[in-house]
């Protein structure tokens, strides 16, 4: 039904009027907001009490008004993400492209990382000087296994040395040059390392044939080798430090005992080089000189009542060294005697040359 056809078709109300009327009534609204504006002796504001409750009142109706608008934007962003999925999906295709290399550089430094923190935290007991190294290339066929390793005689790499990495030993140096090194590794034929059995303490010689589990031959003892057990360096012939991880022990196909190396379980690109030369750079001189071990190497000084008794002793002989001496030189500087003398003591004076005496002379008358 229209707004004329109701019961106030015929209602006529003048425009003038209605605006008059509307102005007074804004009028009389100011008047009362600034006459309620006023300020309390606590300093709070009078009308405080009339916003609180229109606060109350309106807020509800706020919330129910405002619903649709946010409803009305939840929509909006759905459509304009529908309609915009395709240009962001390539976008961000394209950083996914650009990010993946960066991935790939990231976990390859990480496990690059990993690698020298473990090798890093490789000590020896005793302690033995180490370098780090990396595998720059490899020579392998069928009887050889060998590695050139970044480190050479520049930085006192020497032939012998041992070469291990985060899991075991790895090989031996064979040739040096100024800055790059050869490594033969243990399953190499020409590869022969003095091992022991950590359980027996068994000695035997782990010998390399170019497969990947090298020999163990010339065992020590019946039933002294068994399967999972740890072989170690033996340190026989002084060309290795004792107790450096080698592998476990298993039976193979053709019967002989061959050694599971702990260093395939990973890949030898990086190595530490062990400066070892000899047992004698293992022990500190002084303390050989240390207690309670300096009586094997020095005589203990002397009390002072020895020292004393040292010294009087050794004035005594010098003293009576002295007058022997004396009287060597007053025999020998004397005129010869006319008569014999007194046999001086053997034990006091040495006995003085033989003298002869001289012819006598003729008596008168010729009577001799």
């Amino acid at each position: 039904m229209a707004f004329r056809d109701g019961p106030f078709e015929n209602l006529k109300v003048p425009l003038a009027w209605t605006a008059a009327v509307v102005a007074v009534v804004g009028m009389i609204g100011a008047g009362l907001l600034l006459l309620s504006d006023r300020t309390a002796p606590d300093g709070a504001a009078g009308y405080n009490a009339v916003r609180g409750a229109t606060e109350t009142v309106t807020g509800p109706v706020s919330g129910v008004l405002a619903a649709p608008v946010r409803w009305i934007g939840a929509v909006t962003d759905y459509v304009g993400g529908y309609f915009f999925a395709v240009s962001e999906n390539r976008r961000l295709k394209a950083e996914l492209a650009e990010l993946q290399p960066w991935r790939d550089q990231a976990i390859a430094l990480k496990n690059i990382n990993g690698r020298y923190e473990a090798m890093l935290g490789l000590r020896t007991e005793p302690a033995v000087p180490m370098l780090t190294a990396r595998a720059i290339s490899e020579s392998r066929g069928p009887f050889k296994n060998a590695k050139l390793i970044d480190v050479g005689g520049a930085k006192g790499v020497r032939i012998g040395n041992p070469v291990i990495n985060e899991h075991g030993l790895v090989g031996r140096v064979t040739g040096v040059t100024g800055g790059v090194s050869r490594m033969v590794l243990l399953t190499d034929v020409a590869s022969r390392t003095p091992v022991l059995v950590d359980r027996t303490d068994a000695r035997a010689l782990l010998t390399g044939d170019g497969s990947g589990n090298p020999r163990l031959e010339f065992v020590r003892g019946a039933g002294s080798v068994q399967a999972g057990d740890r072989i170690l360096s033996s340190g026989d012939g002084g060309g290795l430090p004792r107790g450096i991880p080698i592998g476990i022990a298993a039976k193979g196909i053709d019967g002989s005992w061959r050694v599971k190396l702990f260093s395939d379980r990973g890949a030898i690109d990086y190595v530490r080089v062990l400066l070892f030369q000899d047992f004698g750079q293992l022990i500190d001189p002084n303390v050989l000189n240390a207690p309670p071990l300096a009586g094997l190497t020095t005589a203990p000084p002397p009390s002072e009542a020895q020292a004393g008794a040292i010294g009087d002793a050794a004035a005594r002989r010098q003293a009576a060294a002295e007058a022997q001496a004396a009287r060597a030189r007053s025999a020998a500087a004397a005129p010869a005697p006319t008569r014999p003398t007194p046999a001086r003591s053997a034990e006091t004076a040495p006995q003085p040359p033989p003298q002869t005496s001289p012819e006598p002379a003729p008596a008168p008358g010729g009577v001799t």
